[in-house]
Formats: structure tokens, sequence, C-alpha cells
């Protein structure tokens, strides 16, 4: 049995914790079968930004005449897209392999880990074990377990990012924030794509207003059928076929070229057999963490998509800090995940930070209400823009709960106000009190600001 003073499982953002144990002189091992950067960096934002950069990009084309230029689409290469995104990021995996089998003092086993006792896991042939294991081996994308679904050839996220042949059409099994990115993708680069959510709006975890604007933004691009459950999955020589049900028993049937499920993630906390290690899981399968983000395990860590925090790559990040100073430097650092963004990455983009409008109504928390639309501000004007708005949400008091955005760069615009709840004073007057460069397109933050009144 191979023994090491740190085991990283996971590399994704765990890889950054290996290289800094390794670089504290620690003898350190970190395991991961698939190349480096994890989820992030090779089947997820990185990949599907690039290809929302090319979409993005066919539109401004298609509506350049708003802005009295003569431009024409004459064609898209579709597989170049997806060529130019893979030639760009595989060389970054495989260079951080490169340099981590040079690192002193880490150890790279690229296999499966399972886990088989307490800090041990079985690596391929060989068992490896540490004094101190950190969890980092991220999540998968959920496939339920629909009729039929078994019986027919579907997409989940990992293969529509690298397919090189493009669908004339897509149907999508979900609404949420991968969902709406790849039919975003797909849609302006040309495949008739048709949405299916269970739930009555699209990326229903977003405030209302932002959840009800997109989707009929969405509607305006896509068919899309809120309210509707898949059932049932069947395939011809045509295509597949779903069947899709409302809570009142009326029924649809849609058809497509091809299917893809994205219907969220799903932590690998199962392929791992954590239970052997005593690491103990929520009822979502989500290893629990404390503060410290230590585990129910004596000197066992966990981070990242798999730990029971923020399934974002920047949450990620922020653990890889609070881990790297708990374990390899011993400080006993807490996690504060006060004002943790998000952002969805379709144009128009949305953005949001704290708490949303329903989940302060369904605590009684008191909250007034700033609205500013993007399309009437200067720089707005000048981009002529359709649609987009600022909405923020604050106590009686000025304390800012939360703040949502739907627009031009919103995932840009959202950073002053976490800066605000984070590094601020976390009051309505952070924002009014700042002298906003005019005149762009931050103005809409300062006017929503400004436009909550209190009694």
């Amino acid at each position: 049995m191979a023994h090491y003073d740190v085991l990283v499982v996971g590399g994704g953002t765990g890889n950054n914790v290996a290289a800094a144990a390794a670089d504290a002189g620690l003898e350190t091992a970190l395991v991961e079968k698939g190349p480096l950067g994890g989820t992030c960096l090779n089947r997820g934002c990185n990949p599907s930004k690039m290809l929302i950069q090319a979409a993005t990009a066919a539109n401004h084309v298609r509506e350049a005449d708003r802005f009295f230029l003569d431009a024409t689409l004459d064609d898209i290469d579709y597989a170049a897209i997806i060529d130019d995104m893979d030639e760009t990021l595989a060389p970054i995996a495989d260079g951080m392999e490169a340099r981590y089998r040079e690192k002193d003092h880490l150890t790279l086993y690229k296999d499966e880990a399972v886990f088989v006792d307490d800090r041990t896991v079985a690596v391929g042939d060989e068992t490896v074990n540490a004094d101190k294991v950190v969890v980092a081996a991220g999540s998968r994308p959920l496939v339920p377990p629909i009729d039929g679904l078994d019986d027919v050839d579907y997409m989940t996220s990992t293969e529509a990012l690298y397919r090189r042949e493009q669908p004339d059409s897509l149907v999508i099994l979900g609404g949420g924030y991968i969902a709406v990115e790849l039919g975003y993708f797909f849609e302006s680069l040309g495949t008739d794509v048709t949405i299916v959510e269970m739930l009555d709006t699209l990326v229903p975890r977003e405030d209302p207003d932002i959840a009800d604007a997109f989707t009929e933004i969405a509607r305006q691009r896509h068919e899309v059928y809120t309210g509707h459950r898949a059932t049932a999955v069947e395939s011809d020589s045509d295509g597949v076929t779903v069947h899709a049900e409302t809570e009142d028993g009326e029924t649809v049937a849609v058809e497509g070229e091809d299917l893809l499920v994205a219907l969220g993630r799903r932590p690998n906390t199962d392929t791992l057999d954590v239970q052997a290690a005593g690491i103990e899981t929520d009822d979502n399968g989500f290893v629990v963490t404390n503060d410290r983000l230590e585990t129910s395990a004596e000197n066992v860590w966990a981070q990242g998509d798999i730990a029971d925090n923020a399934m974002f790559k920047h949450s990620g990040d922020y653990e890889t800090g609070i881990t790297i100073d708990n374990v390899v430097h011993e400080r006993g650092s807490e996690a504060d995940f006060t004002a943790m963004p998000h952002a969805i990455f379709t144009e128009p983009q949305m953005a949001g930070v704290g708490k949303t409008e329903d989940e302060l109504a369904e605590t009684g928390q008191d909250y007034v209400v700033g609205h500013q639309d993007l399309p009437g501000t200067p720089m707005g004007r000048a981009k002529k823009l359709d649609d987009g708005f600022v909405k923020v949400l604050a106590a009686p008091d000025g304390e800012i709960l939360g703040c949502h955005m739907l627009g031009y760069e919103a995932s840009t615009m959202l950073h002053e106000v976490v800066v605000a709840m984070r590094s601020g004073s976390g009051y309505v007057s952070d924002i009014t009190d700042t002298i906003h460069a005019h005149p762009t397109l931050n103005k809409a933050v300062e006017y929503a600001f400004q436009d909550v009144t209190f009694a």
C-alpha cells in the first residue's frame, strides 16, 4: 500500500490543492481518471462559453441592419467552431498533466478511485491511503429514469459540446441553465430547438421576474413546453419522440432529430463509495461539510460540486483556498458563502446574487423593490437593447437582500453589487453613493438602487 501525507481525489479544483500540498513539501497523491481541469475546463463552462461566443457573433451579424449596416451571414462552419474550441482547450489540460508529472512530491494516478476504508482508496490495481484526504471528485449529468430513454441514443451536455455534426432539430429535456445555454447555442447556429420543462417557467431557480421574462424571450426562439413532464421517449429512423404530460393529464408528443438530456447534475459520491470511508452524505448524495469544509470522517475534507455547497466553479475556486489553508497550513479557516453570485450566459444574460423575491416571501422577510429597465438608459439606447432590467431587493433599513439582472453583460454588471454585499457595508447606499461613469451600462444598476424607496 502506498502512503502519502495528502491524497486528493479529483483533478478539477482539487488539482490546486494537490499542487499547494506538494509545493509545501508534503508527499501528495492526486487521483483523476480524466483530463486535469475537471468539468469546467473540459466538459462545462470553458467549452460552452466558447461555443456561445460563436452563437452571439452570428446573432450580431444578423442584427447589423439595426445599425444601418449591410451585413449578411452567408455560412456557418459548425464543425470548425467545435474544432477551434477543442484545439484551444485540450492543450491546457495536457500541459497541466505534463507539469504535474514533473512536480516534486506529487504522484499523479490516472485512474478511478473507490474508497475501501478510512482515508484509503483503491486506484486500479493499487491501494493508496494518506494522513489527510480531500474529496473533490465533482459531479456528472443527471439522467433520471424515463421510460424508453435507455433505448434511445441521447446526448448529455458532455456529448453535445463536442458534437461535430449539427442536428437539424433538437429536443431538450430540462429548462435550467445548462438547457437554456445549449438551446441558445444550437438555435443561434440554425438548429430548430424544442425545450420541455416540468416546472412553469424556464430557469425556475431564478427570481420570478427573471424567469418569467426569459421564458417569454425563449418562446420567441424555440418551441417551449413548460409545465410538461417527460414520461416516455422513443426513436425511429427519423429521430426521437418525447411524450410529455401536464399535471392536468394533457399530453403532447414532441419530435426532433436528436435528444439532449439536461436535467441537472448529480455528485459522484456513489461511484466513490464514500460510505466506506465513513463520509456522511445528504439526501441528494452530496458530501456534508462544516464551515471548515471538514466531513464527518476524521481528516477528510470535501470541496467543489461533490460537497453540499454551491455548484459553481467560482465557489469551488473559493473553497480551494479554504481547503489549502486547513489541509496544508492547518489554519482552521472557515468558509463564508455570503453573496455567492451566479450567471447564465444566454443572450440576454442572467445574473443574480442573494435572495430571490420568492425566497423572501417564503420566510416572511419585509422588503422593498427597486427596478430599472436597460433599454431606457443611455447605453441601452446606444446599443438598441430591446429587453433587460435590474431588480433590487432590500430590507426596510437599506440592507441589500438580493439583486437580479437580465440583459446585455449582466454577468459583469452584477459584480459591483457583489462587492458591496461582501466588502462594503452591504447597504443600498454603497451603490447610490458610488460615482458611476456615464454612460456605462452600469448606470442601470445605479438607477435601480436609486429606485429603492423606504417608508
